[in-house]
């Protein structure tokens, strides 16, 4: 019922070497405080089941966001590449949010967000 998000990017050479092993990759509220950088965090933004008129969905869509947060703009930028290839080849990227600068922690995020249909 949930995106496989942390098992396709956990198994993932590339994302390993950006986010480490285990991978930071936490649903949203759960990275631990003081967490090393780089990290991610992911959440849902919404989905649907894909409704039938004579059986039950087969098929569930969800729409998550994912954030990538660490020191320098150019490691975050190598973090979200890693993210996104691990990704594409089983979910769709629907939208690049951007990038800013926090003004407390000085991070720099890079976030996007990814449309997954996960079968039942």
């Amino acid at each position: 019922m949930f995106p496989p998000i942390y098992e396709v990017c956990a198994a993932d050479a590339g994302v390993q070497a950006a986010l480490g092993t285990p991978v930071r990759l936490y649903p949203f509220g759960e990275a631990p405080h003081g967490v090393a950088l780089p990290y991610t965090v992911w959440q849902t933004l919404g989905g649907s089941p894909d409704n039938f008129l004579k059986q039950r969905p087969d098929i569930d869509q969800f729409t998550l966001q994912v954030d990538v947060y660490a020191s320098t703009a150019t490691a975050a930028r190598a973090a979200a590449r890693s993210l996104r290839d691990a990704i594409e080849p089983v979910a769709y990227i629907t939208r690049w949010n951007g990038e800013d600068r926090d003004d407390e922690t000085k991070n720099y995020r890079v976030s996007f967000d990814v449309d997954w249909w996960v079968p039942r």
